[in-house]
């Protein structure tokens, strides 16, 4: 992936997050002076607080962005009778939140809410059937601290003697008490000696020999080995919308590109800028 693409995913995730509050009632619930304090204002200004308010019960917060809202209207009523609306860089900052702000409601708008639930399904089969198939191994073991204790309970095993049974009664490892099951595992996951003794053994044995790792001596039992299954629609979804943003606001960016000359100017910048635009390989 690109460096922009990752950038424009970051920007995607970012965009989400924006808490555009619902203005059902406009009610007065302020006054400073002769400006007024309206209920779509208190939205805004509860929904930006910062971050380190964010942990306040509800209406200590909604008094902390009530007293927010009260100073800005203060110091920009100030402002304001200082004539700085007039000042040119007032002007550039107001005109790079409007067009920010535009850009954020057309995100919104055109990949946001336009994302369907069945474009989130496709995308991730798309993406589980592009899967490589990987291994997994669902095995149980007795841990014990010498090569002998390991060739004992082998030799138990030869006689029939339950394997559970065995883990419960000899194994030091904390999971006896579950017979020594640890459930599936894919590679990279365990000790790289246990690893590759597991996955070269056949579904229901159990190894003859003992298997030294950094923990003891261990007895191994296969019980299952399977294709890892892959993560369940409803554990990823969030993150498989993400990606059917992010492609959608690329595509947005790409049409707009196309429809609009981009021209920069700047040496350094324009090189920079197209070494982040380069489509991935």
């Amino acid at each position: 992936m690109s460096r922009y693409h990752k950038l424009a995913l970051a920007a995607c995730v970012a965009l989400v997050g924006l808490k555009v509050p619902a203005f059902a009632e406009d009610a007065l619930v302020a006054k400073v002076g002769n400006l007024e304090i309206r209920q779509s204002e208190l939205d805004i200004a509860l929904a930006n607080l910062d971050p380190q308010l964010s942990q306040l019960p509800d209406e200590q917060k909604k008094v902390a962005a009530l007293s927010s809202a009260i100073d800005v209207k203060l110091l920009a009523g100030n402002a304001t009778a200082e004539g700085l609306k007039d000042d040119p860089a007032y002007q550039q900052r107001m005109q790079f939140i409007a067009e920010r702000e535009l850009h954020n409601l057309y995100f919104k708008k055109h990949v946001v809410d336009a994302v369907t639930d069945d474009e989130v399904k496709a995308r991730y089969d798309k993406e589980i059937a592009g899967l490589p198939k990987q291994e997994e191994v669902r095995a149980r073991h007795i841990l014990v601290k010498t090569e002998d204790e390991a060739k004992a309970v082998i030799a138990e095993l030869d006689k029939g003697k339950d394997f559970v049974e065995l883990a419960k009664e000899k194994s030091t490892d904390p999971n006896k008490s579950e017979g020594g099951d640890l459930g599936y595992f894919t590679k990279g996951r365990m000790v790289p000696e246990f690893e590759q003794a597991a996955f070269a053994m056949e579904k229901g044995t159990y190894s003859k020999t003992p298997v030294k790792t950094q923990f003891g001596f261990h007895v191994i039992k296969v019980e299952d080995k399977r294709d890892a299954p892959p993560p369940a629609y409803d554990d990823v979804s969030q993150q498989v919308r993400q990606l059917v943003m992010r492609d959608k606001y690329l595509e947005l960016i790409a049409k707009a590109k196309a429809d609009q000359k981009v021209e920069i100017v700047d040496e350094a910048l324009r090189k920079g800028y197209e070494d982040v635009n380069k489509q991935p390989q």
